[in-house]
């Protein structure tokens, strides 16, 4: 009886049913493997997978020399920007009793490492003058009156 199960009609039934799957997984898979192939190829032949390659590889060396140019210009990019007027404080104030309103003021105009100027005007009725003075990180060299110090502050927030 052992026998005939084995080498019996059932037993072939399951093995045909077997091959058949394994024989649809097969042509599934080589056809998914041939749509591969011609989606690499772009329509190409095998017998120029050389070319293809190649074409693969100028591509990608085209690509590196871009992506270093890129870089070398970021760089110059992220210099450029970090010389540029980032922070920005402006004082109004009124330097002398009896002219009326804040007319005068001192600006504060820096870059990423707290370098630029700090410019103040005084308005009088009678005349007004406009002094400049530089400023390295954060400090100048010459005398900063108080409006002047409280520009600078407030352009690296730290003023109210």
């Amino acid at each position: 009886m052992l026998k005939s199960m084995i080498f019996g009609r059932d037993f072939l039934f399951w093995i045909a049913v077997a091959s058949a799957v394994l024989s649809l997984a097969a042509l599934v898979w080589l056809t998914l493997l041939q749509f591969r192939l011609k989606k690499l190829f772009r329509g190409q032949k095998a017998e120029n997978l050389q070319n293809v390659l190649a074409e693969i590889q100028d591509s990608l060396r085209y690509f590196s020399e871009k992506e270093k140019e890129t870089g070398a210009f970021l760089e110059q990019v992220e210099r450029r920007i970090g010389r540029s007027a980032q922070h920005l404080g402006l004082v109004r104030f009124n330097p002398y009793e009896g002219v009326g309103g804040d007319q005068s003021f001192s600006i504060a105009v820096l870059d990423e490492q707290k370098n630029g100027f700090v410019v103040t005007g005084l308005y009088g009725r009678d005349s007004s003058r406009i002094y400049a003075k530089p400023v390295t990180e954060g400090a100048s060299q010459y005398q900063l009156s108080d409006e002047e110090k409280g520009a600078i502050e407030k352009a690296l927030g730290r003023y109210a």
